[in-house]
């Protein structure tokens, strides 16, 4: 095996990383030659060159593509992060020489952005407008990853335990509770005897079964003797729960503040039905040891403060506290949707 410290300090170069992460991509090497805007035997001899670097092999070829190798994993892991760095960098750089004041990239969960995300970026930009914000919306399992490899400066949704790792620090910010949801055209909004039976045999739209807030909701099926209903669409996706919600119809499961917002639009009407379930609060995620860009930190001032003034009905609000928790990382794994 070749001396891994002298050729990951000194023989890698960006082309060798950018190529790396191209082929975990796009899993095939003409796709990641289009990308890179080479040839693919460009691409073969490239990663023949890595591979004889590492002495190791990286990547197993295949008719039905390229797959990394456990060597690989944490090759392409460790150039997602150099890049990340290369890309902040260069960003901040950028950034002072065009007399702009930074810039944050954020992973959020659908339950943080209405409500949360959206009037603290507003407050921030009150304050700096030239500070740049990248939103990108997914759950844990796409965005936890990206922000340990530096891709994410900061998460915010909902703080599900099953996640917490001693890497990660958390902050809890405030309570969110749960409602259901239909088109304001379907008949059940205007039951005025509407209980749990007659939703359970209706088509649903359902959070991931990961998902703390999926849980409960089957639990609440089981409390009043039911089985959980079985039409239904998984997705961690706020568009396609309102697309199947409005076009199927389907019932949706979405978060109170969340629900408010669309509904005050037109598009959802929240049933009035109580959800008595407990769940963990929204909140904040950082890499624990990562130093913070003057645009994270005021990004995170400005969530706590537009937090602060949410309203969370009956249920108390989480006090602003870091929870440490000792648990498993989180295994680094590929967007399952």
């Amino acid at each position: 095996m070749a001396d891994i410290d002298r050729v990951l300090r000194s023989n890698l170069k960006l082309r060798h990383l950018q190529l790396l992460v191209a082929l975990d991509e796009f899993r095939h090497l003409g796709r990641a030659a289009e990308f890179l805007s080479v040839s693919q035997p460009a691409v073969s001899k490239t990663l023949a060159e890595i591979e004889r670097m590492f002495d190791l092999s990286l990547f197993v070829r295949s008719t039905r593509g390229t797959e990394p190798t456990a060597y690989g994993v944490a090759v392409v892991r460790f150039a997602r992060s150099v890049l990340a760095d290369y890309g902040r960098t260069r960003d901040e750089i950028d950034a002072v020489a065009g007399g702009a004041s930074g810039r944050v990239s954020v992973g959020a969960m659908v339950v943080a952005t209405p409500g949360l995300l959206v009037r603290a970026v507003a407050m921030l930009k009150q304050r700096s407008s030239q500070t740049t914000v990248m939103v990108e919306e997914g759950d844990l399992t796409r965005l936890l990853p990206r922000l340990r490899v530096g891709e994410l400066d900061l998460f915010v949704g909902r703080l599900e335990p099953g996640y917490a790792s001693p890497d990660l620090d958390t902050e809890a910010l405030y309570v969110e509770p749960m409602c259901i949801v239909m088109r304001p055209d379907h008949a059940l909004v205007r039951d005025t005897k509407l209980d749990w039976a007659k939703l359970a045999a209706l088509p649903w739209v359902v959070p991931p079964p990961w998902a703390s807030s999926r849980i409960k909701l089957e639990q609440m099926f089981y409390k009043h003797g039911l089985a959980p209903p079985v039409d239904i669409v998984e997705t961690a996706s706020f568009m396609v729960t309102l697309t199947f919600v409005r076009e199927r119809p389907a019932v949706g499961f979405l978060a109170r503040g969340v629900a408010r917002h669309f509904e005050s639009e037109g598009l959802l009407k929240i049933l009035n039905l109580e959800v008595p379930i407990e769940l963990p609060p929204v909140g904040m995620i950082t890499l624990r040891g990562r130093s913070r860009t003057p645009a994270t930190e005021q990004l995170m001032a400005c969530l706590r403060a537009t937090a602060a003034e949410i309203p969370t009905d009956s249920a108390p609000r989480a006090k602003p506290a870091r929870h440490r928790p000792a648990r498993p990382a989180l295994p680094e794994s590929r967007d399952p949707s």
